[in-house]
Parts: C-alpha cells; sequence; structure tokens
C-alpha cells in the first residue's frame, strides 16, 4: 500500500502540470471610435477554446472604449489584479503604445492587434522586449502596393492620408518604396471626423493621377474614395489593409466598388490560390468563423485575433513542457522566451517567424491583393 502511494507521487512528480489555468488578459476596443475593429476582435476571441496548450484557460476581457486612459488602467488591472499570463490587445496604436511602460514594470508579455512598427520597434527596447503584435507592418503592405501599381504600368500617383500617425506612417512607408518607381504628384490629408473632402479631392485630381492611393482606416476611409467618385475621378483608387471592416462595405456601397488594397490571406481565404502556403489554415478559420456571424463575415480583425490565440497556444505548450507554473514571473518570462522563438507558424493571414530583432514575424506570404467586388472583399486574381 505504501509503496504503491510513493509511487502514485513520484509519477505525479514526474508529470507534467495538472489543472494548471493560464490567464489571459484582453483589452480591446469594443466601444468608441475603433469599435468595429475591437467587435471583429471580439467575435474571434469568443470562438477561441477553452484551453491553452492542453491545460485550461481563463479569459478576462476588457473594453477600453477607444480611451488610451483607460486602456492603460485595464492594463494595470489586467496584471496586477487578475494576475494574467499574458495580454492580448488593444486594438489602436496609441493604446498599445501607452502600455509599453506597463509591461516593462509587471514583465508581461503582450500581443497587440494594432498595426504600428512602433510598438515592437526596436525590440531590445525594455518595454517592446515583451510586446509583439498581430497584424502586418505597414511595410509590408505598403511593398506590394507599390508592386501592384507598378506591374499595372501607373506613372503618377496622389495620396491622401489621415492627419494623424496612422496617415503619417503610410505616407513615409509609401513614398520611400515608391521613389525612383512612381511619380507621387500630389499629398493631401484628412481628419478622422471631417465630413467634407472636398477641397483636398479637387487638389488631387488637378495633378491628374493615374491612381490614388487613400491611407485611412474604418469608416473615415470611406469619404475620400465616395468623394472621388462623386467628382468624377475615373483613375484606380487604392485603400489600405486598415479598411477590413464590414462596416466599410456598408457605407461604402457602390461607390468603393473595384477598390484594391493590401490584405492579409484570411480575408480573401475563399479565392487564394491552390498553392498559397497560408490557405488551408485561413479557409478553417473562414468556415469556423463564417459559421456562426454569417457569409463573408470574416475580416484581417478577426483574423489577427485567431493568430493570437493559435501563437499562444503553441507558446504555452512549450512552457508547460517545462513544469513551470502560471501565475508566476518565471512563467510570464518563459512565456516571452516562446513566442519570440516561433518558427513557421502558419495563421490566417500569415506564417509567423519570431526572433530578437523581429517582434511582428510575417514575411511575403503574408500579404495579398484584394479588391471589393460584389460590395465583398475579394481576391485580385490579376495579381
Amino acid at each position: 500500500m505504501i509503496n504503491n502511494m510513493l509511487v502514485g507521487v513520484l509519477a505525479l512528480s514526474l508529470s507534467p502540470l495538472a489543472f494548471a489555468e493560464v490567464t489571459v488578459g484582453i483589452n480591446l476596443s469594443s466601444t468608441g471610435p475603433a469599435a468595429a475593429i475591437g467587435i471583429q476582435s471580439r467575435n474571434a476571441i469568443d470562438l477561441w477554446p477553452k484551453t491553452l496548450g492542453g491545460e485550461p484557460a481563463r479569459y478576462i476581457v476588457l473594453d477600453d472604449g477607444t480611451d488610451v486612459s483607460k486602456s492603460v488602467r485595464n492594463a494595470r488591472k489586467l496584471t496586477s489584479e487578475d494576475n494574467i499570463d499574458i495580454l492580448v490587445g488593444p486594438n489602436t496604436t496609441a493604446a498599445a503604445l501607452a502600455i509599453l511602460d506597463v509591461l516593462k514594470e509587471t514583465q508581461t508579455p503582450m500581443i497587440a492587434l494594432a498595426a504600428n512598427a512602433a510598438i515592437v520597434t526596436p525590440p531590445d527596447d525594455p518595454g517592446r522586449r515583451w510586446a509583439f503584435k498581430m497584424p502586418q507592418n505597414d511595410s509590408l503592405m505598403a511593398d506590394v502596393l507599390v508592386r501592384d501599381m507598378v506591374k499595372k504600368g501607373f506613372k503618377k500617383v496622389a495620396f491622401i492620408g489621415f492627419s494623424d500617425s496612422y496617415g503619417e506612417n503610410w505616407w513615409k512607408e509609401f513614398s520611400e518604396l515608391a521613389a525612383g518607381k512612381i511619380d507621387v504628384v500630389a499629398r493631401e490629408s484628412y481628419q478622422r471626423t471631417d465630413s467634407s473632402v472636398t477641397g483636398q479631392v479637387l487638389k488631387l485630381m488637378a495633378a491628374k493621377p493615374d491612381a490614388i492611393l487613400i491611407a485611412g482606416s474604418g469608416t473615415p476611409a470611406v469619404l475620400p474614395g465616395k468623394t472621388l467618385k462623386q467628382r468624377g475621378y475615373k483613375g484606380l483608387i487604392y485603400q489600405t489593409h486598415g479598411i477590413g471592416t464590414l462596416e466599410f462595405l456598408q457605407v461604402g456601397g457602390k461607390d468603393v466598388e473595384g477598390t484594391l488594397f493590401p490584405t492579409g490571406p484570411g480575408v480573401v481565404a475563399k479565392g487564394l490560390p491552390e498553392a498559397n502556403p497560408v490557405r488551408k489554415v485561413a479557409l478553417d478559420f473562414t468556415e469556423k468563423y463564417e459559421s456562426k456571424y454569417g457569409p463573408n463575415s470574416a475580416t484581417q480583425f478577426a483574423g489577427d485575433a485567431w493568430g493570437a490565440y493559435m501563437l499562444m497556444d503553441k507558446a504555452v505548450g512549450e512552457v508547460l513542457k517545462k513544469n513551470i507554473k502560471p501565475g508566476t514571473p518565471q512563467f510570464r518570462s518563459a512565456l516571452r522566451d516562446a513566442i519570440e522563438s516561433t518558427r513557421e507558424l502558419v495563421v490566417p493571414n500569415g506564417v509567423l517567424n519570431i526572433t530578437a530583432k523581429d517582434h511582428q514575424g510575417f514575411d511575403e506570404r503574408a500579404r495579398v491583393m484584394g479588391t471589393i467586388k460584389d460590395g465583398h472583399f475579394q481576391y485580385a486574381t490579376d495579381q
């Protein structure tokens, strides 16, 4: 009897941790100006399995209302009161940057759902050492966009973007990549809250560009394109991957038909060629998502949130093999290291190879050109 008990105790001591609940804090913009993005992230999160790395997982979801100060408060609550092992979100660049100090202080890894490369660059910064992000860097998306313009033989292109960090960063990336390939003949900007861009559009059209790039996100990105159509512009209109919301399609209607944009493969999964390395994973996610939320409902932001789960699941599994207990500083540190060691992980919007020098991890397999056809985001077959 005693020998059997000793054997049982020894077996438990040598086995992987059992019933080690992993706690994930999730900070989203479910309300406020970025709600369209946050809601799609939340929809995907509601589909997450209730385990990570084979162990039970607890998800604590908070809404920051698209408010930076509230996002920081949420991060502090999740790290200090809820003792989370990892943070997912926020959806906006400003909030993600503001949270970096919390990551540094608490040594908690974060997988942001916002796009700007500044969130993870430079990766050896004390706060950014703990920061990772799912969306592609703007430079990766701007590159495929410029390639498409050159392929189509465009010589003159105009630009209009948000007068904030989103628009400014897109201008930087696009203008640098276009230099020597395309003549950028006009540049204008506008506020997300503007109700008219007629003046800017008339200046753009006066430059007689072959195509115009609109660097905006969500529904505010509709206004320049709609105004261009109303003013009779006949050239091609490009947008960025920031338009990938169903609300953009609803508000834009027929005025956004034919728009071209760079996108993650998951957004246009059904049209991807058989040879695309992301196709199977992207289709699996799309089918799962649309079975709950309806046909053509999958978006970039939903795909990124699902990819965050896949990244965590793999990393948590690696850490649990080392018998490190969740809820401890050692677990958070090991989880950070495991995420940074991710290799060839296929997620709905690309293939992740994360390193100490690259806390995003996507390459050219994470972007394709999409178009808007019949009111839906579709794969641009003329690539």
